[in-house]
């Protein structure tokens, strides 16, 4: 039996980052091609697309048309959901998810990045409101 191997590395994207192109007018996925230099897929949990869902249910203004923009994106670019169990925080359930396979995780929450980074987690941040940058030690 021959098994196809994935080749190509995961980028998962947080709730938040989804929200940079609205807030800061930046194409987080030509970005992502310019400092990723190996084949990749994107993905994003469940938990992020039911708080997306969540923001334009509930809030009002920019926050519910960046959640608009961000839903649309991920419908477009045709981005993989990863199904969550449980009742886990999204945040507890991307630092599970990056420890067991893996992941590039792309989030602009500090908290997360740090948590991630200690983990020993590459990172994509926003730097300066417009362009992303790889974070993988310590020294952020």
């Amino acid at each position: 039996m021959n098994k196809k191997k994935n080749n190509y590395k995961k980028i998962l994207l947080d709730t938040n980052f989804l929200l940079i192109p609205y807030q800061f007018r930046v194409d987080i996925f030509t970005q992502i091609d310019k400092i990723i230099h190996f084949p990749y897929k994107i993905f994003v949990l469940d938990k992020g697309i039911e708080e997306l869902k969540k923001i334009v249910g509930e809030q009002k203004g920019k926050s519910r048309d960046a959640a608009k923009i961000a839903l649309k994106l991920i419908a477009i670019k045709n981005i993989a959901i990863v199904n969550t169990e449980g009742d886990k925080k999204a945040d507890d359930a991307i630092i599970e998810l990056s420890s067991k396979s893996n992941y590039v995780v792309a989030t602009q929450d500090k908290d997360l990045k740090r948590r991630l980074i200690n983990y020993g987690t590459t990172v994509i941040i926003l730097r300066q409101k417009k362009i992303l940058a790889l974070v993988n030690d310590k020294g952020f």
